[in-house]
């Protein structure tokens, strides 16, 4: 279940915050482990390591914790290019083609 949730931070926007007692239990183990670098509230129980946080925030997925998705087939389908790709050619394409160049009076400047 902990590796669902860096699986979700990792395909998230960062930084993200998590207001569950349950989230924020698995982001202290995540945490622990290396895998996310985050600001997680210290427990209010401190025999069990647990208790009522009011949020977690995750910043970033270190390194480590990419190796051990990558163990997981992270990203799933590595054949689809990722999302900014697909904006980026967009974006260039909408600059070659730009109003000023196809228009017919920069054509009876030349």
């Amino acid at each position: 279940m902990t590796m669902n949730l860096l699986r979700q931070i990792a395909t998230s926007r960062l930084p993200v915050s998590f207001y569950r007692p349950e989230d924020i239990d698995q982001v202290r183990i995540l945490r622990a482990a290396g895998l996310v670098v985050a600001l997680v509230p210290a427990p209010t129980n401190p025999l069990s390591l647990a208790g009522d946080g009011l949020a977690a925030q995750v910043l970033a997925v270190t390194q480590k914790g990419r190796e051990e998705l990558a163990k997981f087939d992270y990203p799933q389908s590595p054949s689809r290019p990722p999302l900014w790709r697909q904006r980026m050619s967009r974006i260039v394409t909408r600059r070659r083609r730009s109003p000023s160049s196809d228009s017919p009076t920069s054509a009876r400047m030349q």
